[in-house]
C-alpha cells in the first residue's frame, strides 16, 4: 500500500512538473509574440533560478499532510500546551530518555521561501516547505530544561500550535549491552550509529557488500570501468574495517562479507545462484575478505549467493553473540540492499541458533523525503515523514554531544564515497539556495550526508523479538 501511494505522488509529481513546463512554454511564447523576443532568454534563466531555489527538492508528498505515527500501548502519554513560549504540561516530566512532542505547524507566507524552523532551548529543527499539518519533534536530551521550566520554544517562518502531547519512552542503555551493527555497505555504520558504537561496551560491525559500483570517479585515473569499480571495493572495504577504528571499535570486530552491490535482492530470490558485481567482473568475495577475525562458511568457494550469506550471517550471530542488532529499517529506508539485508538477518536469526532480544532499526534513506533530516548538521533529528502509519514502535533517540558530533563528522570524511566532488550543477543550486533560501551547509564536507547525519540526536525503532 505504501509503495503503491508513493508511486502515485511521483506520477502526480511528474504530471504536474509537465503541465508546469508546458504552461511556461505557452507563456513565454506569448511574451515572445506580444511582447519582446529578448525577454524570453531572461524569463528564462530566472525561471531557471526560481526551480533551482525553491522546487528543486524531492518531496513526493504534500507538506499539508499530516504525519501518522503510532506507538506501542505502554508508552507514556501527557497532554499540555505552549503557553508564552513554555511548555505546560498536564503532569510531571516522566524519567524518560526519549521524549517526542507532537504539534501542529502551519506556514506563513515567508516559510514558503524559506524553510520553516522550530527553536527548542539551543536546538533547531526544520520541515518541508509550505508546511501545515501534524509534526514530531525531538526533545530528547532536554529533560532536566524541561523539569527546570527553562526551556523555551519559538519558531520562524511558521506558526505553532498551542495544543501539544508528549510521549515519554523509557529504554535501557544499549549501548552497555553487546551490539551487532549491520551495515549493507561501507559508512552505513557511520552515518547511523557512530555515536552509538563509538560509546559501546562491546559491539561488532558487519559490512554486507563492497560498494563496488558507481566507480566513474575513479576512471579518471585512467582506469576502465572494471578497474574502476575493483578500485572502489578495495577503498571501501578498507573503510568498513579501519574507520571504526575511529570510534574505538577494533579491527577484530569488523567484518567484511565482500558482497555485491545491489546484488542482494537478486540473491534472496534465487539462493543457489552466483551473483557476481555488475560493474567490477568479479564473482570472488574471497579478494576483500583477507582482514577478517575469522574464518566464515563463505570463505570455501567464495561464490556470492544468499545461501553463503545465510550461512555467514548465522557463524557471525552465534560468534559475537549479540543482545541488539542494528540494522535498517524496512518500511522506512528503501535502498534494495538495505530491504534485503534486514530480511536476511531476520532469516539468520529465526534458522541460526543464537536470537538477539532486541532490533535497532534505522533509516539512512527515505521513499519521500531526500533532505530528512531537514535543517543544517549539528540541529536535532525530528521524526521522518510517516505519511502511511508505521508498524508501532517505541523509539530511542540518544544524544550527542559536541565532541562526538566532530568525530562522527570525521568519520564520514574518512569515507572516500562521501568526498566524491560536487558536479558543477549542484555547485550551482547550492549557491542560488544559499542566497535566496538561507540554506547552509558544514564545512565538514559537501556529500549531503554531513548535513544529514552529523545532528544532536541519532534515532532508531526498537523492536523486541
Amino acid at each position: 500500500m505504501v509503495a503503491t501511494r508513493k508511486q502515485k505522488l511521483l506520477r502526480q509529481h511528474r504530471r504536474n512538473k509537465r503541465i508546469a513546463m508546458l504552461m511556461v512554454f505557452v507563456a513565454l511564447l506569448v511574451i515572445g509574440v506580444t511582447v519582446s523576443i529578448w525577454l524570453v532568454p531572461l524569463l528564462l534563466v530566472l525561471g531557471w533560478i526560481a526551480h533551482e531555489a525553491w522546487f528543486a527538492d524531492h518531496l513526493f508528498y504534500s507538506p499539508q499532510e499530516d504525519y501518522r505515527y503510532e506507538f506501542p500501548p505502554d508508552v507514556l502519554q501527557i497532554g499540555g500546551r505552549i503557553e508564552g513560549s513554555r511548555l505546560q504540561l498536564a503532569g510531571d516530566v516522566p524519567e524518560a530518555d526519549t521524549l517526542i512532542l507532537v504539534v501542529q505547524l502551519e506556514a506563513t507566507w515567508l516559510g514558503y521561501l524559506r524553510d520553516p524552523r522550530v527553536y527548542i532551548g539551543g536546538d533547531r529543527q526544520d520541515f518541508e516547505r509550505g508546511v501545515r499539518g501534524r509534526r514530531y519533534l525531538n526533545l530528547s536530551g532536554q529533560q532536566e530544561a524541561m523539569r527546570g521550566g527553562s526551556l523555551r520554544f519559538d519558531s520562524r517562518y511558521c506558526r505553532l500550535g498551542s495544543e501539544v502531547k508528549l510521549y515519554a519512552m523509557r529504554n535501557p542503555d544499549y549501548t552497555q549491552r553487546r551490539v551487532l551493527i549491520i551495515a549493507p555497505h561501507a559508512d552505513d555504520a557511520e552515518l547511523a550509529a557512530f555515536g552509538v558504537y563509538s560509546h559501546a561496551s562491546e559491539v561488532a560491525i558487519v559490512t554486507l557488500t563492497q560498494g563496488e559500483i558507481e566507480a566513474d570517479n575513479y576512471r579518471r585515473l585512467g582506469l576502465d570501468s572494471a578497474a574502476a569499480a575493483r578500485l572502489k571495493g578495495r577503498l571501501r572495504t578498507w573503510g568498513s574495517l579501519a574507520v571504526p577504528l575511529w570510534g574505538g571499535v577494533s579491527q577484530q570486530h569488523c567484518v567484511q562479507l565482500g558482497y555485491y552491490c545491489l546484488q542482494l535482492p537478486a540473491m534472496e530470490t534465487m539462493p543457489e545462484r552466483v551473483f557476481g558485481s555488475r560493474e567490477s567482473s568479479e564473482a570472488d568475495i574471497r579478494t576483500v575478505r583477507v582482514h577478517n577475525p575469522l574464518q566464515l562458511p563463505g570463505d570455501r568457494d567464495g561464490q556470492p549467493t544468499w545461501q553463503n550469506l545465510q550461512a555467514d550471517l548465522r557463524t557471525l550471530l552465534a560468534h559475537f553473540r549479540p543482545e541488539v542488532v542494528v540494522t535498517p529499517h524496512p518500511e522506512l529506508d528503501p535502498h534494495a540492499d538495505h530491504v534485503a539485508a534486514t530480511r536476511a538477518l531476520h532469516q539468520a536469526i529465526e534458522e541460526g541458533e543464537w536470537k538477539p532480544a532486541t532490533l535497532l532499526l534505522y533509516a539512512n534513506h527515505l521513499h519521500d523525503n531526500d533532505r530528512w533530516p531537514m535543517g543544517p548538521a549539528g540541529c536535532g533529528i525530528a521524526l521522518p515523514p510517516a505519511i502511511e502509519p508505521l508498524p508501532a514502535d517505541r523509539l530511542w533517540s540518544p544524544a550527542l554531544n559536541a565532541e562526538t558530533r566532530l568525530d562522527k563528522a570525521m568519520a564520514l570524511a574518512m569515507q572516500h564515497d562521501l568526498q566524491v566532488p560536487l558536479p558543477l550543477k549542484k555547485r550551482l543550486r547550492r549557491s542560488i539556495q544559499r542566497i535566496l533560501a538561507g540554506r547552509r551547509w558544514p564545512a565538514t564536507g559537501d556529500d549531503e550526508f554531513f548535513r544529514k547525519a552529523v545532528r544532536r540526536h541519532e534515532l532508531f525503532w526498537v523492536r523486541e523479538r
